[in-house]
């Protein structure tokens, strides 16, 4: 191949990756799919189970794993404490506290989140944003998420979040949540 091709071909390539990258994403909804309504501490108190896995922005998706969660719900903070398990048999565990700041309002902490996350309830949907270190084989990468939650039922959520690094969308994040 000669330097021109390769140049093409590179062109291409980064093309389709800034195309997927800039796929849209939801937004808070005017109008709500059910009546339900969410509320994280309520849906998140006692055992939940998640599925999730992680799928890249060119589809290949490098890891899968299964979350077990204890929720604990005071009155005003939600801890939950998440224990993970990949696909591979690493493991890891993640204590979010978070606290209810409005009536629809919350913000949250864990270990390697910078600064806080913040997140709205509308109906049955739940988004909010952080910046987080997140463990990988290497050390930590520092991502941003954009985490969306829906109330399928009394029992079933369903996340996905978007994983972006320097406004560069990385891949996505798909859970589905069962209460126990």
């Amino acid at each position: 191949m000669n330097a021109r091709r390769v140049l093409i071909w590179a062109l291409a390539i980064m093309g389709l990756a800034m195309l997927a990258a800039c796929s849209a994403k939801p937004r808070v909804p005017k109008s709500f799919l059910s009546d339900r309504q969410l509320n994280l501490e309520e849906f998140f108190e006692g055992r939940t189970v998640a599925y999730g896995q992680f799928q890249d922005v060119l589809g290949n998706i490098p890891r899968r794993f299964t979350v077990d969660i204890e929720g604990t719900w005071d009155g005003k903070t939600l801890t939950l404490v998440e224990d993970f398990t990949y696909d591979d048999g690493a493991t890891e565990q993640r204590i979010w506290t978070l606290t209810k700041t409005g009536e629809d309002t919350w913000s949250g902490t864990a270990p390697g989140v910078l600064g806080s996350a913040s997140g709205v309830e509308r109906g049955d949907t739940f988004n909010w944003e952080y910046k987080i270190n997140l463990p990988v084989k290497d050390g930590t990468m520092r991502v941003n998420f954009d985490d969306w939650m829906w109330l399928l039922s009394d029992d079933r959520l369903l996340n996905r979040a978007y994983v972006s690094r320097y406004g560069v969308r990385l891949g996505e994040v798909i859970l589905f949540f069962e209460k126990r």
